[in-house]
């Protein structure tokens, strides 16, 4: 199945039903009065977490959803059926937003949490409920009120505990497999990984967390370059990052400058996301001297003014990587203990989470229509 993770859809509550004139009409009772019932409630469109689901494709080829009308009322003072509701599964980890306010309407970060998009229309009134002492045989109804009408980005940002940030071939897929039984695509060539991937690492009875791979950064990923902004995203859900760093890159480039480029992406993309928790990992160690490997984590802290442990392992021997995953095992724990007893701690979490979901919509926006610019451009020039 194809890995989409945005989508934008309409959604229509359902109308409600129109108020019914009638009045009694039976044999030997005059003047049976007015029995005209009301209208049923028009349905409203509703939107859930499903841990079934990993993709958006679906809304790709049905954009567009309605849920049910109320039924207008009828004689003998019957109500109109309500509309059902219309119930949209989308997979945990879903922002939705409303497009036309840039409101952000949910986000679904829990499985079975739903929230409802779109109100159905209030019922119309028959001419029974306008019936008075003064007013015996009343012409008056009402008609029921549109339902809510809305246009909604969905943004799928995978919900997991470490996020995996590095250039192409710093190592990434191997780490998640030497730690996990996830089995992503490894290769010594650049972009192996086109999807995001999820591993669960155990570390005991209780005692595991979910990490992300995405796909590698390069320069100008936050403007769209190579796979960049596209699965960006996707870290702004993390507890932490963790910035993987090839200590010998096959293209001989300077690690400590392709570390700072990827920070420098990360703030372009979204100052928020870049002020998130990140910890610094050597990877392929085996490769130089310890001597070499002492030199490059002290030039390392200098020019980042890095004052975090840095871990050095080796993704394709294991070394190291039961240290690092206790260290990340504890952080994760202490970030979940806050959540469940500080309120304070709690909402601004919340907080960062709503910042980031507009940063990261307002970069996606900018970035495509940067690139439609470009395009039309080169039309342009290639016509003159």
């Amino acid at each position: 199945m194809k890995f989409v993770d945005e989508a934008e859809i309409k959604v229509a509550a359902g109308k409600g039903g129109n108020g019914c004139l009638s009045f009694r009409r039976e044999k030997y009772i005059e003047r049976g009065g007015p029995d005209g019932g009301d209208g049923g409630d028009g349905g409203s469109v509703f939107m859930q977490a499903d841990v079934a689901l990993n993709t958006l494709v679906d809304f790709r080829f049905q954009p567009q959803y309605r849920a049910q009308a109320g039924q207008p009322g009828q004689g003998r003072n019957c109500t109109g059926a309500g509309g059902d509701d219309l119930l949209i599964k989308v997979p945990v980890g879903t922002s939705v937003i409303d497009v036309n306010t840039e409101e952000l309407i949910a986000d679904l970060n829990n499985p079975d949490e739903a929230v409802m998009v779109a109100r159905g229309g209030f019922h119309g009134m028959g001419n029974t409920r306008f019936k008075s002492s003064t007013n015996r045989a009343p012409r008056k109804t009402t008609n029921g009120t549109l339902g809510e009408t809305r246009t909604l980005q969905l943004q799928l940002r995978l919900v997991a505990d470490v996020g995996l940030l590095g250039y192409p071939n710093a190592g990434k897929s191997t780490l998640i497999r030497a730690v996990s039984a996830a089995k992503p695509k490894v290769a010594d060539y650049p972009f192996t990984t086109l999807v995001p991937n999820l591993g669960v690492v155990s570390l005991g009875m209780e005692r595991s967390f979910v990490m992300a791979d995405i796909p590698g950064l390069i320069e100008g990923a936050s403007e769209g370059v190579g796979l960049g902004f596209r699965f960006l995203k996707h870290l702004s859900r993390t507890r932490l990052l963790l910035h993987l760093i090839d200590v010998l890159p096959a293209d001989n480039s300077d690690p400590i400058e392709s570390a700072r480029q990827i920070v420098r992406e990360l703030e372009k993309f979204s100052p928020t996301l870049a002020k998130k928790e990140r910890v610094i990992v050597l990877n392929k160690i085996d490769l130089l001297s310890d001597e070499e490997l002492s030199e490059l984590e002290s030039a390392l802290v200098s020019e980042l003014a890095w004052t975090d442990p840095i871990f050095k392992i080796s993704a394709i021997s294991k070394q190291g990587c039961d240290e690092l995953c206790q260290h990340l095992m504890q952080s994760i724990e202490s970030h979940r203990e806050n959540l469940t007893k500080d309120e304070e701690y709690r909402d601004s979490q919340n907080q960062l989470e709503r910042e980031m979901a507009f940063e990261i919509r307002r970069t996606i926006e900018s970035a495509k229509s940067n690139r439609r610019n470009d395009e039309d451009n080169w039309d342009e020039d290639w016509d003159d």
